[in-house]
């Protein structure tokens, strides 16, 4: 899973989600809703995640200028613990708090064909 810490490497990412889909979760670490939501989310990537998917990872506290461009550049509300599916530049599903459950994420995962 790629850490984004800079607003270059999300704006690589992004391009790069025109040839492969991205899994992004937006993460605070100070937050236990968000971390929750982070723990199945790395259920996800580490027992059921799709090959051919990239995963991400922003850490909001940490690198607010990465969230905020992950927010402008999908035209997505910026919400913390959020998932986001990159498909072809543009976020196609998103989902937040409670709602984001490993079960949830391989139901996303396997509909990607």
């Amino acid at each position: 899973m790629q850490e984004l810490t800079k607003v270059e490497e999300w704006k690589r990412l992004l391009a790069e989600s025109e040839n492969t889909p991205v899994m992004l979760i937006k993460h605070s670490t100070r937050c236990p809703i968000s971390a929750e939501a982070h723990d199945e989310f790395l259920k996800h990537v580490h027992v059921e995640a799709l090959p051919g998917v990239r995963y991400a990872r922003v850490l909001v506290v940490e690198n607010r200028t990465v969230s905020n461009a992950v927010a402008e550049d999908t035209g997505v509300k910026h919400e913390s613990p959020q998932v986001l599916l990159l498909k072809n530049g543009a976020s196609v599903w998103t989902t937040s708090h409670w709602r984001i459950t490993a079960a949830a994420l391989k139901e996303l995962a396997s509909r990607l064909d």
